[in-house]
């Protein structure tokens, strides 16, 4: 690893126990003495049980999977009975939003607890070497005596080589192959036969069966799945030229044929006389000039069609298997109960709502709502719904805390695992900030649609920073799917929710409190 280890990391692996001269064995029981003082009362509360050492950590994360695209989440017809039972025998977060809806910045946001602003990889253009510097929490786990293993999507950068902080490296190029992907693994790149699920879920296997049995372990799953067959360069544009193709595992291929998805009441069409969006309006006009549409127009697919998600829901199926074969694997090796188990997205996706389909960084919440699972029976009581305001910036702060290492200096997001009881508030947030740094690639409809949102427990505010008289407003109690947008028609309350959201800006850039 060249790149410099985080000072406040150093600093939390000293406290552990006098440093990094401990042995071993010193070390490891230190670790399980800080994890378990500090969860015996919240684990009473959950279910009457106490982890032994510190925990182990599983993190799932699902490509442009929907808040409600699996089965426990409501989708329609597909069915994910592993997904679900996590679900059943975790906590389910209702209102965990991303903090910038799209691949690259919010997988940054999610390992390192940062928003764009502090870890700088703000869109999908190649930060190959600056995320080599990324202070993530693989980091701060290794530092304190975890095994550490990073299999799957990387995607901040193109560039498939290891990252400090991971003892164990699998990933490929770029957005990656479903058929027959390239893979950097054992110190090379190479071409490896197969469907990309399986061969992931193979990989990640193979680390927990192979893994250090004195150490407590990380494994970061990032699937390239349910993401199209669809290759980015380095400047984030796309190669269209072999089109845009959803595949699933050919064992699932055809399952749910003829079936329909339940669409919201924004994807219905248009809805007379209810005030519009003037920034969707705008949007949807630059998509439908002739120079965009003869460009890239075989990536388009207006409205989303019943086709797309259904083959969608065909690819989640071998993500279903995946969650499934780990799940089995630690319960064989009895280590499941002691196993953190995660399962969220990056970002989400429209099927038609707003008019929308493939821009999917948009702050409407079929965009920013993140589907986020949670399976730890010493802390998270089974079936629990949390409905806690939460960003992907509290996932590494979470997981930190419950490994019994506190929340870094560094990062901005706070932890959640006071919650996991499904009786007690974290924080009492008042708001979530939501943004979007616009280019022009790969979509130049959206070359202007750079905005800062807040949300609340009730309302929305949308600040769109090049178009702020399309600004937004809606009241999600009253209004749930967005349509009927109240701006110009309560200047008391736009007013306030515009200084908290100038508030969260400014904690994101490191001018205010650094805890969002």
């Amino acid at each position: 690893d060249t790149a410099p280890f985080p000072k406040t990391a150093r600093k939390r692996s000293r406290r552990v126990g006098n440093g990094v001269n401990m042995d071993r064995r010193a070390a490891l029981k230190a670790l399980g003495a800080i994890a378990a003082s500090s969860s015996i009362e919240s684990s009473v509360l959950a279910q009457g049980m106490k982890p032994v050492r510190p925990p182990n950590v599983v993190l799932v994360v699902v490509d442009d999977l929907r808040f409600d695209e699996f089965g426990a989440g409501g989708h329609s017809y597909v069915q994910t009975p592993n997904i679900d039972r996590l679900a059943r025998e975790g906590v389910t977060f209702t209102r965990m939003f991303h903090a910038t809806p799209l691949c690259s910045p919010n997988r940054a946001s999610i390992l390192t607890g940062e928003y764009a602003a502090r870890h700088a990889v703000y869109n999908n253009v190649s930060r190959s070497k600056a995320s080599y510097s990324l202070r993530t929490m693989a980091r701060h786990l290794q530092a304190a005596g975890y095994e550490t293993a990073h299999v799957g999507k990387w995607h901040m950068g193109d560039d498939p080589r290891p990252r400090p902080g991971y003892d164990y490296w699998v990933s490929f190029p770029g957005q990656g192959k479903i058929i027959n992907p390239e893979f950097w693994e054992d110190g090379r790149l190479h071409e490896v036969q197969g469907y990309i699920t399986d061969l992931l879920t193979d990989r990640a296997a193979a680390f927990l069966r192979a893994r250090n049995r004195s150490k407590p372990f990380f494994l970061y799953l990032g699937h390239k799945a349910i993401h199209p067959d669809v290759q980015q360069r380095n400047d984030a544009s796309l190669d269209l030229t072999g089109g845009v193709h959803y595949v699933a595992a050919p064992r699932h291929a055809g399952r749910y044929a003829g079936a329909n998805f339940k669409r919201a009441p924004s994807a219905s069409g248009p809805i007379p006389n209810r005030p519009k969006s003037k920034m969707i309006d705008h949007i949807l006009a630059l998509q439908a000039a002739e120079p965009v549409q003869k460009a890239y127009g075989s990536m388009m697919d207006p409205g989303t069609s019943e086709q797309t998600i259904r083959e969608r829901a065909e690819m989640l199926l071998s993500v279903d298997d995946s969650v499934g074969t780990l799940l089995d694997l630690l319960s064989r090796e009895g280590d499941l109960d002691n196993t953190v188990v995660i399962f969220t997205s990056d970002n989400g996706f429209f099927f038609g709502e707003h008019g929308l389909s493939v821009e999917r960084r948009l702050p409407y919440e079929e965009s920013i709502r993140m589907p986020v699972l949670l399976r730890y029976p010493p802390l998270a009581k089974a079936g629990a719904k949390v409905p806690e305001l939460g960003s992907s910036t509290d996932i590494a702060p979470t997981i930190l805390d419950i490994a019994g290492l506190g929340v870094p200096d560094h990062m901005q997001g706070r932890s959640l695992k006071v919650a996991l009881d499904g009786i007690h508030t974290a924080h009492g947030r008042q708001g979530i900030l939501t943004e979007y740094y616009s280019d022009d690639e790969p979509m130049p409809w959206l070359l202007d649609a750079d905005y800062k949102s807040i949300r609340t427990e009730r309302y929305k505010y949308v600040h769109w920073l090049q178009y702020p008289q399309f600004d937004e407003l809606y009241d999600l109690e009253a209004d749930p799917y967005e349509m009927r947008n109240l701006y110009g028609t309560n200047h008391a309350l736009e007013t306030r929710l515009r200084r908290e959201l100038s508030h969260l800006v400014d904690a994101a850039q490191g001018l205010d409190d650094h805890r969002l």
